[in-house]
């Protein structure tokens, strides 16, 4: 999933550290190296991550590597977006979604949650 700009590999060991902790709001993406879905969504993520790095954080999470996180979190399709402010999950979007969608969920969530 996105290699570009500032995605952050993240598993169980760290995930408390780099998303529950993290003062920037965080966008998850539960993803797997053999997912077509997953292949299919990278350039949009990319996108998203260019028009969003300077207020939002970006890490990737292997759903096969990272079980425990697959499981705590109700992942059952990949990919799948979370989106985090404070610890706090405020927009889940699963499959592939074109920038638009995300960026307008990413939105909606932080403003009728006032982050």
């Amino acid at each position: 999933m996105p290699d570009k700009g500032c995605a952050v590999e993240v598993g169980t060991i760290n995930f408390e550290s780099e998303v529950l902790r993290s003062q920037s709001p965080v966008l998850v993406v539960f993803w797997a190296p053999w997912s077509s879905a997953c292949r299919v969504a990278e350039p949009v993520l990319n996108e998203v991550m260019t028009q969003l790095s300077e207020n939002v954080r970006f890490v990737k999470i292997n759903a096969d590597e990272n079980p425990k996180l697959s499981l705590w979190y109700g992942i059952q399709f990949i990919p799948t977006l979370l989106f985090f402010v404070a610890g706090n999950i405020l927009a889940r979007i699963v499959g592939t979604a074109s920038k638009e969608e995300i960026l307008a969920q990413l939105e909606s969530s932080t403003r009728n949650h006032g982050a």
